[in-house]
């Protein structure tokens, strides 16, 4: 148990760091351009290709977030 209390905080940084990327390098379509009547951000668009590898990616290391701070938390308790 002690291995995973002192790898722990180094998964989650290693996982925050990679979520905050694979979020960055999304496509944003809800900029400017749907203040000013662009009606591609009101449509509903199917994501492809590498967009879709993205969303996914963010969802599995968002969940994955989430167990190590649950775990995390269940650790110390």
């Amino acid at each position: 148990m002690t291995t995973v209390t002192s790898l722990l905080p180094y998964l989650q940084i290693a996982l925050s760091v990679i979520l905050i990327v694979v979020i960055l390098l999304q496509q944003s379509t809800g900029g400017a351009g749907g203040a000013f009547g662009d009606n591609f951000s009101a449509v509903h668009h199917t994501r492809r290709g590498l967009e879709r590898v993205f969303f996914s990616a963010t969802i599995i290391l968002a969940i994955l977030f989430a167990l190590s701070a649950l775990l995390a938390l269940v650790v110390k308790a």
